[in-house]
Order: C-alpha cells, then structure tokens, then sequence
C-alpha cells in the first residue's frame, strides 16, 4: 500500500482528500441525524458512500483518472445538495470542492465542474437570502476556482516536466531505471491479481566497450539510438523499453505467454542482426528472457533474466538463451 501511495502522484491525491472528505462529513452527518435533520443526514450519507465507493475502485483498478473524475463530481454536486437542503450554512461546503476538484481532474475539466455547481445553486436559489448575497457568492466562488486554475495548471505542467526529467534516459529517449523499477513493480502486481502473463528481456550490445574505444561515444551513442529505434518499430506500443544501464537495455512484454514471448525476441534478434552496423561492421545482441513466475519478485524476475543473457554472452554472445528451470532456484539463494 505504501509503495503504491510513493509510487503513484494522483492515486496518492485522490486517497489523501477522499480520506480528509470522509473525516469532515462523517461528524456532520451524524449530527444532522442526531438533530432529526434526516434529509441533510441522507445526503451526507450518500456522499460519504459514492467517495469510499469511488477510492475503493482507485485502489483496485488503478484508474486514478477516472476516478478523479468521479470524486470532483461527487463532492462539487454533494455540496450544491447540501445546500440547497441546508441553506446558508451549507454553502461553505462548496469552497474546498472548487479547490480539490483541480487536484482531482484536469484544470479545464475541474472549472467546467465548478461553474456547473454554481450556475446549478443560483439557479435554485433557496440557499441565497438575497440577490446580493447570491451574486456576491458567485463572484468569489469564481475568484477561488480562477485562482486554482492558474495555480493547477502550472502545477500540473512543471509537474510533467520534473517526471520526464526523472524517468527519461536523456540519449536513447526511454525510460530510465528509476522508472522501470517502477513499472516492473506494477507488472507483477498486475499480473498476481489479473493471472496475466508477462515477459521481460534483457538486452546487451555485443563487444560495444570495443565500438566505443575504436570509432569514438559519438557512433556508441549513435549505435544506442538506433537499437532503441528499432526495437520500437517492431514492438508493440504497450510493450516498455528501459535503459538499464551503459549498452543493456530490459524490455518488458505484458500479455504475452512463453510461446509469444519467444516468436517476438526471435523476430527482434533477426532484425537487428540485419539491419544493426557501425563503421566497423554488423552489431550483434545477446538476449537473456524470462517469463514472469507465479513466486517471483521483481528482483527474482531480474535475476534469472540476467542468468540468462549471462549465459548467451559466455557462449558466444549473438543469442537468444531463456530462463531455464535452475534460475529459478538460483535467484532465491541469490547465486549470479
């Protein structure tokens, strides 16, 4: 759970204010009931169960999106029936929904929500002694949701940036370690909870310290670039590639039994065999592949892959080698 909270921004936001939203109407929906205000008690209720019932669906699909999406509308149009049913004091309610509902969906969306629940109490109107209050009403709800317009999105576009800076390798244009440790981690959870088949390769350039002392970094780097260029026009667009480290590179193939797994790496390996060169002549890459196990880790998973590659380079590298049986128990006891 804590992973998943450190891991993943937006699940994170939505569980944090689904927990503050649940703890701040939770006493008052007790009190209206306690003062026999069963109408007020009932939406308090209503609401309480659509947030609970919209984080439980965050945290077993993984859908933040969309359940950010229901969250805002649940709050913003719980707060427009507050108050209309409460009145005046039930209008304060609808200030920290025009707030979170930008930390819930995206900037246009969330002022789209926002207007909608104003327009919706003024048409209504009970909740408004006067027209002067009604209007006045407006107008700061709309300072507050403008302010938090301008303040998500700049937000929202630093916060694209920090990530892309953080989980992109800046040569190859993939994503780096720190983001395939990552993605991997999400891959076995998925796959213990869907029963889904996956596969991972792990791919190293042959004899590339040689390229790089011979011909210059500038054809090594040209060298990476190309393999990444490659390997992507002939996977498929849900398949990830990361740079491991230095010319070693892990690609992970959710969805694909061990039949599949080993007609892609084959097809991959025939490919770069014919079109991969530098100046000095065809390059070559050695794959260690494992399927994902029903007992693994992402470390296991890892090691038994590297097994593998390790054995393709100490037999000649320019091969394909799979995980086998022994990986399995040599990545418990921890044995390279």
């Amino acid at each position: 759970m804590l992973y998943r909270l450190k891991t993943d921004f937006r699940l994170s936001i939505i569980t944090l204010l689904g927990a503050s939203a649940v703890l701040g109407i939770t006493p008052f929906a007790f009190m209206r009931f306690l003062q026999g205000n069963v109408v007020a008690g009932i939406v308090d209720t209503a609401i309480l169960l659509g947030i609970t019932g919209t984080l439980a669906y965050a945290w077993i699909t993984g859908d933040t999106r969309r359940s950010g999406l229901f969250l805002a509308i649940i709050c913003c149009s719980g707060a427009v029936v507050v108050g209309a049913v409460v009145g005046e004091p039930g209008l304060f309610w609808l200030y920290p929904c025009l707030v979170t509902s930008f930390f819930l969906t995206g900037p246009k969306t969330a002022a789209f929500i926002n207007v909608a629940a104003v327009v919706a109490l003024m048409v209504h109107g009970v909740a408004f002694s006067s027209d002067l209050q009604m209007w006045s009403f407006a107008a700061t709800a709309f300072v507050v949701s403008a302010c938090a317009y301008v303040f998500a999105y700049r937000n929202d576009d630093q916060r694209r940036r920090l990530e892309h800076l953080a989980t992109i390798d800046p040569l190859t244009g993939v994503k780096n370690r720190r983001s395939m440790d990552e993605e991997l981690q999400l891959a076995v959870y998925s796959a213990e909870r869907n029963r889904v088949p996956c596969g991972l390769a792990l791919l190293d350039i042959d004899h590339f310290k040689r390229i790089n002392d011979t011909y210059g970094h500038g054809v090594g780097d040209q060298v990476l670039s190309e393999l990444v260029a490659m390997i992507e026009q002939n996977t498929r667009k849900t398949d990830q590639l990361f740079r491991y480290g230095g010319e070693e590179f892990v690609l992970l193939l959710p969805g694909v039994d061990d039949t599949g797994l080993r007609a892609v790496v084959h097809n991959l390996q025939q490919v770069l065999r014919k079109y991969m060169h530098c100046p000095g002549g065809p390059v070559t890459v050695s794959f260690g592949v494992a399927s994902l196990q029903a007992d693994d880790s992402v470390d296991s998973w890892l090691q038994r892959a590297d097994a593998a590659l390790y054995r393709a380079k100490e037999t000649g590298r320019d091969k394909v080698v799979f995980s086998e049986p022994q990986d399995i128990r040599e990545s418990v006891t921890g044995v390279a």
